[in-house]
């Protein structure tokens, strides 16, 4: 296929030898399948901020840190110089978070850099080299739904004792090749304790996936892996190998002022999003 304009200086650069195909178009980027050499790989375009449709970034961003002063003041004033250095933070972010990761122990794409807005990472296949499903596409049993869904609820814990909640997880950001659950999307990861909005993504990550896996386990749809996971962290206890049990029993307090005030955040977080996705759909 022809180049792809954003591509032609990976290739100028012998990073890229041949751009092979488009793999996906999503709203936040282009992905395309690459060969590097004798792999095979995936180059993720980032769209610009202007077309892109991730109006609730100002969420995420909340708690980065910019180590150069000169580019947080821009940032701050919004020059175009201020907007530029935002842009390469919300990219970096995704690479930052993927290394992160991957040296926690949780399965994500093996990244390779970010070249001018375009991330190199693993292409992740099933065992035929074909580009592995989404979760998503994929069905199961109930014994399979309740190990995959363990891994997962394992795979917060350790992105949490690792400072990180996903911020967007789902069956969409989940892939699945012959050894289970591969986490993707990482440009919205947030700072655990930076964050204010991080206990509500991190109950929307969890109950996504649980509703998910309930599906085919329904056993899990009464679980509370969210509340158990955050008060676990907020006492300082949570390990990366903490066994969860999917139980929690509120503290039996006079006047709990702060669970209220949770409760209320998540609800209005979880109104915005719903507000956004159909203002996306109206855009379509």
């Amino acid at each position: 296929m022809k180049s792809p304009k954003r591509l032609q200086p990976l290739i100028d650069d012998g990073v890229i030898d041949q751009v092979i195909g488009q793999l996906m178009s999503g709203k936040e980027a282009t992905v395309y399948t690459v060969r590097c050499g004798t792999e095979i790989r995936c180059a993720k375009v980032y769209k610009e901020a202007a077309k892109r449709s991730f109006k609730k970034a100002v969420l995420y961003q909340e708690g980065r840190k910019v180590r150069n002063s000169r580019r947080a003041r821009a940032m701050d004033k919004g020059s175009s110089y201020g907007r530029k250095q935002q842009e390469d933070t919300w990219q970096n972010a995704e690479v930052d978070a993927l290394y992160l990761l991957a040296n926690a122990g949780i399965r994500v794409p093996k990244p390779y850099g970010c070249f001018d807005g375009v991330l190199l990472m693993e292409l992740v296949t099933d065992g035929d080299g074909n580009v592995a499903p989404r979760l998503g596409d994929v069905a199961m049993d109930k014994e399979q739904a309740l190990e995959d869904h363990a891994l997962v609820m394992q795979y917060v814990v350790m992105m949490l004792c690792a400072g990180i909640v996903h911020g967007d997880l789902s069956e969409f950001n989940v892939l699945v090749d012959d050894y289970g659950p591969v986490i993707i999307d990482l440009p919205q990861a947030v700072n655990a304790s930076a964050n204010n909005n991080a206990q509500a993504m991190l109950t929307r990550d969890v109950n996504n996936m649980t509703t998910y896996y309930g599906q085919f386990a329904p056993e899990l749809l009464g679980t509370k892996y969210a509340e158990e996971i955050w008060a676990l962290y907020e006492d300082g206890a949570l390990k990366p190998n903490t066994a969860l049990s999917g139980y929690f029993a509120d503290p039996e307090e006079d006047s709990d002022v702060d669970g209220i005030l949770n409760e209320i955040k998540a609800v209005l977080f979880e109104e915005q999003k719903r507000q956004e996705r159909l203002a996306d759909n109206e855009e379509d």
